[in-house]
């Protein structure tokens, strides 16, 4: 049954609210238990629909899944059956493809579906398929599935860079170059390697929040990882691998969020359990815009009513830039602020899409190319009914059902629940009126 959010709109939040742990640090931990046998213990889980089907996952393929606590969970991979992976549930989410590294580093070969996600343009895994190549693991496609073997025989002098790298007096490793700064990949090489004795050095790797989450992770797993340089990490695997305790970081994205819709609302919000360290840039450009707010503490911050708000460039990097996943209530905010701001999400070609819903609701917004666009502001948005594009571009029209007059229907809310842990009760104590409800 699906289901849609209804927002009488106008209304000026005010209140507290708390912030759920991080979606997209919690899915290559969940896939980290398969490295080993012993327990693994992890708090602060976000009960959300991607992170459900993760430990769906792992259930059906043998984990033992116990429930210590509302957020806590441990698991316990010692039996695995991988011909049990449910190839309908991997299809139909991105965080699937971190199954991958893990599966491949303890039992050296899986036959697994492409995964699926958000519709935000080419998210092509070649990325992952190069990385992997780069290591001899062997890749063939046949169907609706891709096929991984590792090369057991697979050594230094096999790999292209090695003679290059001997030339050049570094030391022995195997080395692999990521083709673009790609968050999911990173971690697959990361999980693959840590179970490897040979050591690897990582180059064009993402350094974001849910990376170095992980990597605490695998260090408390025995893993030697090490910073080597701009974008690059050595990393020194284990035969064996311990199991291990750790407390999900909080989600940076749903922080920043909920700060821009008190911003674009006029409200006066405090959000607690805030993970602000990955958000310097988003802040400080803000800031630049006018934005009022107070950090009360490293975990939280009150973002209070600002006036003559004037954006003018938002544009989406790789950590330490802003988050792409913010970029989509940035919009929201600039359609709210004085004059021109020019959006632009060089990552993916289908991330403004939701820019043409807010058209609709009476945004002034001229589309430049794919990845750019012009927002001009500001404008009176009018409730109607939309869709729910994606996870980010729905939690972005929620923003704007908010500030917008009248009534707003969001259909295929299933994209928000994704990422945001019941947004409508939590919305609701702020004193929005939103409604979950029924086709």
């Amino acid at each position: 049954m699906t289901q849609k959010f209804i927002i009488q709109g106008g209304s000026r939040p005010k209140g507290t609210i708390q912030v759920m742990g991080a979606k997209n640090a919690a899915l290559p931990i969940l896939s980290a238990t398969l490295l080993t046998k012993e327990p693994c213990i992890i708090d602060n889980l976000p009960l959300i629909e991607d992170v459900l089907k993760m430990i769906n996952i792992l259930e059906k393929i043998g984990a033992k899944v116990s429930w210590l606590d509302k957020r806590k969970v441990q698991i316990e991979c010692v039996d695995i059956d991988l011909s049990k992976l449910p190839q309908d549930v991997i299809g139909c989410f991105r965080g699937s493809i971190l199954l991958i590294g893990a599966i491949l580093a303890r039992f050296n070969k899986v036959k697994i579906a492409p995964p699926g996600g958000c519709l935000i343009g080419a998210r092509s895994l070649d990325t992952h398929l190069d990385a992997f190549t780069q290591l001899g693991v062997k890749i063939n496609s046949k169907g609706k599935q891709f096929s991984f073997e590792k090369d057991l025989k697979f050594k230094l002098s096999d790999q292209e860079s090695f003679a290059n790298n001997q030339k050049l007096g570094k030391p022995e490793s195997f080395e692999v170059i990521l083709r673009e700064l790609s968050v999911t990949a990173t971690e697959n090489i990361l999980l693959y390697s840590s179970l490897n004795k040979e050591a690897t050095v990582l180059k064009i790797a993402d350094q974001d929040y849910q990376v170095q989450d992980l990597i605490k992770v695998l260090q408390k797993m025995g893993v030697e990882i090490e910073n080597t340089g701009t974008y690059s990490f050595r990393i020194k695997g284990q035969e064996e691998l311990k199991g291990f305790e750790h407390t999900i970081i909080s989600d940076p994205i749903e922080t920043g969020t909920f700060i821009i819709l008190s911003l674009a609302s006029g409200g006066d919000i405090t959000i607690e359990n805030a993970e602000l360290s990955f958000l310097e840039l988003f802040l400080k450009r803000l800031q630049d815009f006018g934005a009022k707010f107070e950090i009360l503490s490293k975990n939280s911050i009150r973002v209070l009513p600002s006036k003559n708000l004037v954006m003018d460039k938002v544009q989406s990097m790789p950590y330490p830039g802003i988050h792409t996943d913010l970029q989509p209530e940035l919009g929201v905010l600039a359609t709210q602020t004085k004059g021109s701001t020019l959006i632009h999400d060089p990552l993916y070609e289908g991330r403004l899409k939701y820019l043409e819903e807010l058209n609709k609701m009476g945004a002034d917004i001229v589309f430049c190319d794919p990845h750019r666009a012009i927002v001009n502001g500001p404008t009176v948005l009018q409730g109607i009914e939309i869709p729910s594009l994606n996870l980010r571009a729905g939690a972005a029209l929620i923003i704007a059902g908010v500030i917008a007059s009248g009534e707003t229907i969001i259909n295929n809310i299933y994209q928000v629940d994704r990422g945001y842990e019941k947004i409508e009760e939590r919305l609701s104590k702020l004193g929005i009126d939103i409604q979950r409800k029924d086709d």
